[in-house]
């Protein structure tokens, strides 16, 4: 396994967990863990798409990275 695959396949999981966990009603959307593992998840994800040069999945993962952030700091304000 390359460095980049297991990369991706570290944040593909944690990607999966938090859905997961998240259709099990375990863990809100709108919850700091899961908006946590969005961010941590879709940043190595992200990371991963970036070691082999797969730019699609760079931009899409970049946006969920920044999309998650924005969500988490909207949350920890209220």
């Amino acid at each position: 396994m390359t460095p980049g695959e297991i990369v991706g396949t570290f944040g593909v999981s944690i990607l999966l967990i938090a859905f997961a966990l998240n259709l099990a009603n375990k863990l809100n959307a709108a919850s700091v863990p899961y908006l946590l593992m969005n961010i941590i998840g879709a940043a190595l994800a992200g990371v991963s798409s970036y070691m082999i040069a797969f730019w699609p999945f760079v931009i899409l993962e970049a946006v969920w990275t920044v999309s998650s952030l924005i969500m988490l700091i909207r949350t920890l304000k209220k």
